[in-house]
């Protein structure tokens, strides 16, 4: 069995990266997500000590991703990775906050550091306009669509879109809300949809009918209570 991937974030403010290590918990409530910011003495900067403590931890029981925020904060896990070389640790350069909460979304799917790590690096590209749901739909076959009215007090904002990029995973189907890919959490709160606000979801694939039925129901009576 592969050994879970766990995340680090690395910044120069201890809040800081204790902030960020709440908002991607809040996606990934089965990740193991820790914080190493600041320096020793609780100033600004980052700890080689801190670094190499925390990743000696972490490596114990899983692979880990590290994330940072400032070019120092990258020299220092450059130094703290030159001196694990042999073990499972890697750095993932891409956004600090939107990057853990893909790398976060990823981890808690199942995807391998590799494939985590991706997901950081994408991450900022994520935000971009999605115009290929449609084409890739199309390409795997007839969709299916419907349209249903938000229920989730959140919209799609931040823990709903992540519960949905979650569901999604388990089904053999490819799917598109409003033609954004549904298993992106990123792209999904990109669509800034509110409660009461209408969406298109369209699938394809074996199991189409049931991963439309399923976020029909889910996303009309809000994941609040999930």
């Amino acid at each position: 069995m592969a050994k879970p991937v766990h995340l680090l974030i690395v910044s120069h403010s201890a809040q800081l990266a204790n902030g960020v290590v709440e908002v991607a918990g809040q996606m990934a409530p089965d990740v193991t997500i820790r914080a190493a910011g600041g320096t020793a003495d609780g100033g600004i900067g980052t700890s080689y000590d801190l670094v190499d403590d925390t990743v000696a931890e972490l490596v114990e029981t899983g692979e880990v991703v590290i994330l940072t925020d400032l070019g120092s904060a990258t020299l220092t896990v450059e130094s703290v990775l030159e001196f694990r070389d042999d073990e499972p640790v890697y750095f993932a350069d891409g956004p600090l906050v939107e990057g853990a909460v893909a790398a976060a979304v990823a981890a808690q799917q199942g995807k391998t550091a590799a494939e985590v790590v991706a997901a950081v690096t994408e991450a900022g590209a994520s935000f971009a306009v999605f115009d290929g749901g449609a084409d890739e739909l199309a390409a795997t076959g007839e969709a299916l669509e419907a349209t249903v009215a938000v229920g989730d007090p959140d919209g799609l904002h931040a823990r709903p879109a992540a519960l949905v990029a979650r569901l999604v995973t388990d089904f053999d189907a490819e799917v598109t809300i409003n033609d954004t890919p549904a298993d992106s959490v990123l792209s999904l709160m990109s669509l800034s949809v509110r409660q009461g606000d209408e969406v298109q979801i369209k699938a394809s694939g074996p199991d189409a009918e049931q991963a439309l039925a399923v976020l029909v129901e889910k996303l009309g009576e809000g994941f609040s209570k999930s």
